[in-house]
């Protein structure tokens, strides 16, 4: 049980690390100016070629720390992102709802949710997380085929 208990921890920190790597914070953090993270991260996809991927959510979730753990533990699909996409994570709380930005995209129905962004910060897809689930986690066939579907789509089909 204890070294269950410790691989665990290892997922979870190894995921802020890999977070950290990427220069993309590993927390939904209520002090972070979310719409400044955005247009960071748009402005470096633009640099690269890339598209954004906003991922809502915040500490008090537990499906936002599943993905996070899915993430971290898959290589196939960390790597397509880390290829791919810039990833920013978006606080919503009772301490910050991130209103200013969010209001201006469609309705969140569940947390987490990704929003994926053109080059010029876009919404071009707008992907309810719950689809992207198998059991109590995630599914890699899905989250593979979100990510490649999101890469290829351009402005002409933005939502």
């Amino acid at each position: 049980m204890l070294r269950r208990n410790f691989l665990a921890m290892l997922v979870v920190f190894g995921a802020a690390g890999s977070a950290a790597a990427q220069g993309r914070t590993s927390k939904f953090d209520p002090d972070r100016d979310a719409a400044a993270d955005v247009a960071r991260a748009v402005d470096q996809a633009a640099a690269q070629g890339k598209h954004v991927v906003v991922d809502v959510g915040g500490e008090w979730c537990a499906w936002c720390h599943i993905l996070d753990r899915f993430i971290a533990t898959h290589d196939e699909v960390r790597s397509l992102i880390e290829a791919e996409f810039v990833w920013v994570k978006v606080n919503f709380s009772p301490e910050n709802r991130n209103e200013r930005l969010l209001s201006s995209w469609p309705p969140i129905p569940g947390y987490p949710h990704l929003f994926v962004l053109d080059g010029s910060g876009r919404v071009i897809r707008s992907q309810p997380t719950a689809e992207l689930e198998r059991g109590s986690g995630y599914d890699e066939a899905k989250m593979i085929a979100f990510l490649r579907e999101s890469r290829s789509r351009r402005k002409a089909h933005a939502i």
